[in-house]
This record gives C-alpha cells, sequence and structure tokens, in this order.
C-alpha cells in the first residue's frame, strides 16, 4: 500500500510547477564564474530571486558624513564586525562578520546606519572591498541635513 502512495506522488510531481526560482539565470550557465562575470560587465542580466520582504535585513549602509563616532554601533555589536577608526572618529564595518541583527541600526542616536535590501554577498575574500562599508553616502529616505549659515556662505 505505501508503495502505491510513493508511486502515486512521485507521478503527481512530475506534472506541477517547479518550486523553486530559475536563478541567476533561466539555463544553467556551462561557467558560473564567467556568468557572474558577465553579469558584473552589464553583458548579461541576473533574474532576480525572489521579491525581497518588508524590513528584510541585507547588507548594512552607513552614512559617514552624519556619523557623530559616539561609537555605540561599537559596543552593541555581538560579532564585533564594527572598528573604530580613531583618525577619522568614523567606523568601518565588516559585513562577513555581520550577522545582520540590525541592534547597531536601532541604536545609532544619528540615525547613520540602515539595512540595505542586498543580499549578494558571497566572495572569495572576506575582506573584499564591496564586504567592508566605509561609506555608503546619503541613505535611503535620510533627511538631507542643513549646512549651518556660516559653512553655507564659506
Amino acid at each position: 500500500m505505501k508503495m502505491f502512495e510513493a508511486a502515486r506522488t512521485i507521478l503527481k510531481q512530475l506534472f506541477l510547477n517547479p518550486a523553486t526560482n530559475k536563478f541567476p539565470a533561466k539555463y544553467a550557465p556551462a561557467s558560473t564564474i564567467q556568468f557572474l562575470n558577465s553579469v558584473t560587465k552589464g553583458e548579461l542580466q541576473m533574474i532576480p530571486p525572489v521579491p525581497v520582504p518588508s524590513k528584510f535585513r541585507g547588507k548594512i549602509a552607513y552614512d559617514k558624513e552624519r556619523c557623530t563616532g559616539c561609537r555605540l554601533c561599537i559596543d552593541v555589536c555581538p560579532t564585533k564586525a564594527i572598528e573604530f577608526i580613531p583618525e577619522e572618529k568614523k567606523v568601518k564595518i565588516f559585513v562577513s562578520r555581520c550577522c545582520f541583527c540590525a541592534q547597531c541600526v536601532e541604536i545609532c542616536p544619528s540615525r547613520v546606519l540602515s539595512m540595505t535590501e542586498e543580499f549578494l554577498l558571497a566572495n572569495y575574500d572576506k575582506y573584499a572591498d564591496e564586504l567592508i562599508v566605509v561609506d555608503s553616502g546619503e541613505l535611503p529616505g535620510s533627511v538631507k541635513r542643513k549646512k549651518p549659515a556660516a559653512e553655507a556662505s564659506k
């Protein structure tokens, strides 16, 4: 009886649509590395995996200009992914160490940290430039800081 049930399930699944997304390409490339290099150059386009859910915690973004250097993010980081740069009184974030808990984003009084939707972070080198966040520029949805009149006239 169980053999019949297993065969019925297998036959049923033969005619179902796949439950997976065809990612990163419609057809399997001969070389994944060559495919990714072509995507980087803009020659090919990658099929997005799935829509990113709201409040997704991806790669961290950091607005260096607005950072006050309070170091609260360093104190709260459980993986020690954030290091202080004393000369600049700013921070550097190692994404390869990050556990994407967003505790640093929550505690930051200046709101210079945010979680992005970027999640394709695989790399052979954990210290690659794209895995070290020094300055992401102005964060999406942030309010521009007005310069004081004395600064603006210079």
